[in-house]
């Protein structure tokens, strides 16, 4: 339990694989959306750990990002029960729709199931090595191991009404950064910005 799952992205979907004119290799899925290769896809089940923020990107895509708290349990032979181990933060990054609709339906709390492109970075800040652990999503869901949850159809041009949510303490213009190398998983190009940091 909590631990991620990485997924071989030829057995999670069906890709074409041709070669373009500079003579790269692409992929793309049967919806048509563009992969590029040797991505980790994962998939997370974890606790929503901070209250999800909403933007709007540069490019005008709307983005929301979320703290997700993922605890593994181990049995333990001696007390003969399941026991918390450890537990993995990511930064999870919603983007377009799926932006609004997750600040219109996830809460602090929620057990959720997320499934994206893992991006592990490091940094230096004052002599210090940091790394962050993000996740650009491209579907996430309620568990319904844990409990039920009602879902509601929406067009995808008029997403669910949401008022941007804005971090604690930050100005009233104050909204989250994208992190550097952060990508619309739709293709609309990267983002560049800080991005949260645990320090080695």
């Amino acid at each position: 339990m909590g631990e991620p799952v990485v997924h071989n992205r030829s057995a999670v979907h069906r890709l074409r694989r041709d070669l373009d004119v500079a003579g790269t290799m692409r992929s793309e899925t049967t919806t048509g959306e563009a992969f590029r290769m040797n991505e980790t896809l994962v998939t997370v089940v974890g606790n929503v750990a901070t209250q999800p923020d909403f933007r709007e990107a540069a490019n005008g895509s709307a983005v929301s990002r979320f703290r997700l708290a993922a605890t593994v349990r181990r049995w333990d032979r001696e007390r003969e029960e399941w026991a918390d181990a450890y537990t993995s933060f990511y930064t999870v990054w919603a983007w377009r729709t799926l932006a609004a609709n997750v600040v219109g339906s996830v809460s602090v709390g929620e057990p959720l199931v997320v499934h994206g492109k893992l991006r592990i970075q490091e940094q230096e800040r004052e002599g210090k090595r940091w790394l962050s652990a993000d996740i650009d999503a491209v579907s996430i869901g309620h568990d319904l191991t844990r409990g039920t949850s009602a879902f509601r159809r929406v067009s995808p041009a008029r997403p669910l009404p949401v008022e941007p949510v804005r971090l604690a303490g930050a100005g009233p213009g104050a909204l989250p950064a994208v992190p550097a190398g952060a990508r619309d998983p739709a293709g609309t190009g990267a983002m560049t910005g800080p991005a949260p940091a645990t320090p080695l």
